[in-house]
């Protein structure tokens, strides 16, 4: 076809033009890439649209020492971000996605503290990196640079009482703010100067990050406290809702999940999960039940089923009323997303797994050791390599190609 659309000469502009299209139509249908600049992902919901990551491989391109921590990494331009902690010293790293090679970091005291190191994983966000420590301590970095640009101490400034293991809010942003579950149900700085938009008190904030929703035709953050999921006014923090969800040690850890007007929300200690459909008035139960106990991890919604960790056995639910469809034990409470129809399972022990996302039973494609020590952190997925970290220092990037 190529010859004869020369033949009839067409124009060098456009034949450059048509040549880059077929290139960017043929390349589409076998892979595509994306970067993964927050928690849980570009959407936010665990998901990454890459496909053609998965292949016959499986090898750990490079490791790198961060720190003591469950921060998980953050891909954006080419750079891996992430948090650790040594001795009374947190340090938010950023890495070269391809090597792992330094390229800026930038240190902060703040004790370790039992289970030590961060727990919040930095987003990546117009050129800035936003972070949030375990004692509330908010940064905002220079992307390119590591140039620290404003920072908070919202634990002082708000006189804000920390969860039992210290504050674990991804920082999440939406139009000119950034949003952190720290307080009675949240606070709202001005992105651009850290200034206070909002804040909500001085209550005792769960370990969740926020997460959008539309409700009532206005948009609203769904924060996951200490005594139950409330909802509140992105504009201006004024609570929408409350719904009770008392659990064992304050553990609300887990984000909700929205999928229109219903979210679903679950804890560990036995606790269980619950079903909602919320208004912007109120939020009533749909179904509960203990069959899926999201002890740190959150679940990914896909196909109209929940994938999970229920305390240490992997699950799938039924979204619309929570019935168990298979359970594989062996995975303990380790993290996953999910990419191309494929569920991609950090184990607590260290093996990557795949394996395919489907409620009709547990299929394994791949497994491989990646890392020793304690992983509860989610891996990550950017441009076709799996990012994955244990609690003792090491960040690993993997490639399945």
């Amino acid at each position: 076809m190529g010859s004869n659309l020369r033949s009839r000469r067409m124009p060098d502009n456009l034949w450059v033009g048509y040549c880059c299209l077929m290139v960017w139509l043929l390349s589409g249908s076998l892979c595509s890439a994306a970067d993964w600049p927050q928690f849980r992902g570009p959407h936010r919901n665990g998901i990454s649209p890459e496909k053609g990551w998965f292949g016959n491989g499986g090898r750990v391109l490079w490791r790198r020492n961060v720190g003591n921590g469950y921060s998980g990494i953050a891909v954006s331009g080419g750079r891996a971000y992430t948090m650790g902690n040594s001795g009374s010293s947190d340090t938010v790293f950023c890495l070269s996605a391809t090597n792992g090679a330094v390229i800026w970091k930038y240190s902060y005291r703040c004790p370790g503290g039992e289970y030590p190191g961060p727990r919040a994983t930095p987003t990546v966000s117009g050129g800035r990196v936003y972070t949030l420590s375990r004692e509330g301590q908010a940064y905002c970095f220079d992307a390119g640079t590591g140039k620290p640009l404003w920072t908070r101490d919202l634990q002082k400034s708000l006189k804000a009482l920390p969860p039992e293991w210290g504050f674990a809010s991804s920082p999440f942003v939406e139009g000119n703010l950034v949003i952190y579950n720290v307080g009675s149900y949240g606070v709202a700085l001005n992105k651009a100067n850290g200034k206070t938009v909002w804040q909500t008190g001085s209550g005792k904030a769960g370990y969740a990050s926020p997460v959008s929703f539309s409700a009532g035709g206005r948009r609203a953050v769904a924060m996951f406290t200490a005594a139950g999921l409330v909802a509140v006014n992105l504009s201006n923090g004024k609570k929408l809702w409350s719904y009770p969800w008392k659990t064992q040690y304050d553990a609300n850890v887990a984000d909700p999940i929205m999928a229109g007007n219903k979210l679903f929300i679950s804890s560990g200690y036995n606790h269980g999960g619950a079903l909602l459909q919320a208004s912007a008035t109120r939020a009533a139960t749909i179904w509960q039940s203990r069959e899926m106990r999201n002890h740190f991890t959150t679940c990914v919604l896909y196909g109209g089923y929940l994938y999970g960790p229920d305390e240490g056995t992997l699950k799938c639910i039924r979204f619309t009323d929570g019935r168990r469809m298979w359970a594989k034990g062996g995975i303990g409470k380790g993290g996953l997303i999910i990419a191309d129809g494929k569920l991609i399972i950090m184990s607590e022990r260290g093996d990557l797994v795949i394996a395919k996302a489907q409620p009709t039973g547990y299929e394994e494609l791949k497994r491989i050791s990646v890392l020793r020590g304690t992983c509860w952190t989610a891996p990550s997925l950017a441009n076709g390599k799996i990012y994955c970290r244990n609690d003792k220092r090491d960040v690993a990037c993997v490639t399945l190609k």
